[in-house]
């Protein structure tokens, strides 16, 4: 199924609109609030998304982002996506007939409680790499003092868009006249790729 642009689209055009409508009504008889991310209706506490419902070829489900922490009592969650979620749990489903309305509504009572008690695995953030500073660069940046400021103001990722440009470049003239352009564009807060980016 395509993203849906609103929770009718979505309920209306799924593959299983019986199933993912129950699955709907036991969540929502919860109180907790109701939205649309990724095409995909979401149920959120405070902001954060706790839910998620998806429908596909073979089977829908339910997604439980922090599912990590519920109990599974009755043994039907699954890893989302084995090897790379850490958190997320699926619930899936190949019919109407497989929900039990009991079950489905103390996993997610169970769910809305964890969230509410700050249960949550946060993703881990890339280290970003210190930028290697070419020879060229750090010339400049001795010479004039303010060429190194307007490096430091720019994001390490357009930090890193300079020196590698700089880099790149096999000639000794070619580097040096990089180096004159990069401190043109750091200037103005830019970088060599920003004129590929679209506004």
């Amino acid at each position: 199924m395509k993203p849906a642009k609103s929770l009718d689209q979505f309920f209306s055009e799924c593959e299983w609109p019986e199933g993912l409508n129950k699955l709907r009504e036991i969540i929502l008889s919860t109180g907790i609030e109701e939205g649309l991310k990724w095409g995909m209706p979401t149920y959120m506490v405070d902001g954060k998304n706790v839910i998620g419902l998806g429908s596909f070829k073979n089977h829908f489900g339910i997604w439980f982002h922090q599912g990590v922490f519920l109990s599974d009592p009755k043994n039907v969650l699954n890893n989302a996506q084995e090897g790379k979620t850490i958190g997320m749990r699926q619930w899936r489903f190949e019919s109407e007939k497989e929900i039990k309305k009991s079950w489905v509504k103390q996993y997610v009572l169970e769910a809305i409680e964890n969230q509410k008690n700050g249960l949550e695995i946060k993703p881990k953030r890339k280290q970003i790499k210190k930028v290697e500073i070419p020879k060229e660069l750090k010339r400049a940046f001795q010479n004039q003092k303010s060429i190194k400021a307007s490096f430091d103001k720019l994001s390490p990722g357009k930090q890193k868009e300079v020196a590698n440009y700089i880099i790149e470049a096999k000639r000794q003239a070619t580097r040096d006249k990089r180096v004159e352009r990069c401190i043109e564009l750091m200037k103005n807060g830019q970088s060599p790729m920003d004129m590929y980016r679209k506004n």
